[in-house]
């Protein structure tokens, strides 16, 4: 049987990270966390200081600096999940952190980099059998995917989510500082030029914001078996 490209959009800290690395666990697909990659271009610039008092970006000096770039993934047999590497350096934990959070959608909105990152998604995803989450796989890396979900929730639910997730890492920041950003985020990603957060035409919604973890995992597994995918 043909395997699909399934793709999965939606708000930050909507758990679409999550969703999608159990998801391919349980069909047996690759996944890629695209939105780990720009986290990655983030960790690189403030590194490298490309980040002025204002928190513009040096575009000129990151564009000449952007075959530096190395992002790539491997495999964790002790979470069973994929892990973000950097020039060869795993960044897995300093990419969640809220200093590159809020910082991330400004990077994110950048040409070149979206140019450069979706040019190594669409390489990865050739052969199907791939999950792949971010903001625009449904709308401009995967526009043909077999499989379109767009995921959302309240702003205040995901920054709850958030708040627990850095609690549980050791690395907590206040909740409001946490639904600031998300919100700041919100704005930054569907107002961006270039390929913009919104619901692709043929993607399924998926409000998550009062479901439990099985309940999303049932109501995935229903969808994905109604594209002739079964779970291993």
């Amino acid at each position: 049987m043909k395997k699909i490209t399934i793709a999965i959009d939606g708000y930050s800290s909507c758990g679409k990270s999550t969703m999608a690395k159990d998801l391919a666990r349980r069909i047996g697909y690759v996944y890629v966390d695209t939105g780990a990659m720009y986290r990655a271009v983030t960790l690189f610039a403030l590194r490298n200081g490309l980040f002025g008092v204002e928190g513009a970006v040096n575009i000129e000096k990151l564009e000449q600096m952007m075959p530096e770039i190395s992002i790539t993934f491997q495999f964790n047999p002790e979470t069973q999940k994929p892990d973000t590497y950097l020039n060869g350096e795993l960044v897995e934990k300093e990419i969640r952190s809220l200093e590159v959070s809020s910082r991330v959608s400004l990077i994110a909105a950048i040409p070149f980099v979206r140019t450069a990152m979706v040019a190594q998604q669409q390489a990865m995803g050739q052969q199907g059998g791939i999950v792949m989450d971010g903001r625009d796989i449904g709308t401009t890396v995967f526009p043909n995917a077999e499989l379109k979900i767009f995921v959302t929730a309240s702003a205040e639910v995901r920054a709850q989510r958030r708040y627990d997730e850095l609690v549980a890492k050791g690395m907590p920041e206040p909740y409001e500082e946490i639904l600031k950003n998300v919100q700041q985020r919100d704005y930054l990603d569907t107002h961006r030029e270039v390929s913009p957060l919104r619901q692709a035409d043929d993607a399924l919604l998926l409000d998550n914001s009062d479901m439990t973890i099985e309940e999303q995992n049932a109501w995935l597994m229903e969808v994905v078996r109604n594209r002739g995918v079964e779970a291993l």
